[in-house]
């Protein structure tokens, strides 16, 4: 059995007898490898967001709260594998990083055999070049975003001046020339895009923002027309 095929059978292991532990010993056993190995496979579903702890004492192990997990869900290999390539696209965008772990969930929640069969597939799948390089865009800018937080940003603009302005984050701008975040800036009083890879350092305040919404013909970019996304 390979790693991933081990992780995912873990998981099923764990829910099929939660919540009760079962010991690092015991699936060390259970799939003929070391506990040290039984270890470093926890920690990695840990880092995927699989709700998995330590239970203490003699009777302890580990548990996983079934109730936020999903359960065998029907993907076929090809529907993960799309994913997977979907995900290779949005590199150095904003939602690289929440792909990344949503597919690793999805994965860990198919059918072992799906998930086998995903992973046999992607193998078979090649890109020519590598993925676009981008600089990586602080977790706490996307989760502000989410959260409808203030921003401070240090920032260049496309003609070198640097400002430091307090925005109002509204959401994101995608387009051929980058990610922009939009955004009420406070400084200029009104809608404006911030090209992320000019964004020099960002903090999160604990102000919550006024909510505002904003009209397609007040944002200003100039590679043409907006679409407004949509989850269907």
């Amino acid at each position: 059995m390979n790693r991933t095929d081990r992780l995912y059978a873990i998981v099923e292991e764990l829910r099929a007898i939660a919540p009760r532990p079962r010991s690092a010993a015991w699936l060390a056993g259970r799939f003929e490898v070391s506990t040290r190995t039984v270890e470093r496979d926890i920690s990695a579903l840990q880092q995927t967001g699989v709700p998995v702890w330590a239970e203490p004492g003699r009777t302890g192990g580990y548990c996983l709260d079934a109730t936020m997990t999903l359960p065998p869900v029907n993907f076929s290999p090809d529907e993960a594998v799309a994913l997977a390539v979907a995900l290779h696209g949005i590199a150095g965008t904003p939602f690289h990083e929440a792909g990344t772990t949503a597919l690793r969930k999805l994965m860990v929640a198919m059918r072992e055999s799906d998930a086998h069969g995903a992973s046999e597939l992607a193998g078979r799948v090649h890109f020519v070049g590598a993925a676009p390089e981008a600089p990586p865009i602080p977790a706490l800018l996307t989760r502000a975003v989410t959260a409808r937080r203030v921003l401070r940003l240090r920032y260049t603009d496309a003609a070198g001046n640097k400002t430091v302005r307090d925005v109002e984050p509204v959401g994101y701008v995608g387009s051929t020339a980058g990610w922009y975040l939009l955004g009420w800036c406070r400084l200029r009083a009104g809608i404006r895009v911030f090209k992320l890879d000019r964004i020099d350092s960002v903090t999160a305040t604990a102000e919550a923002t006024a909510g505002r919404s904003v009209r397609l013909e007040e944002i200003q970019v100039p590679e043409g027309d907006l679409l407004t996304l949509t989850l269907l």
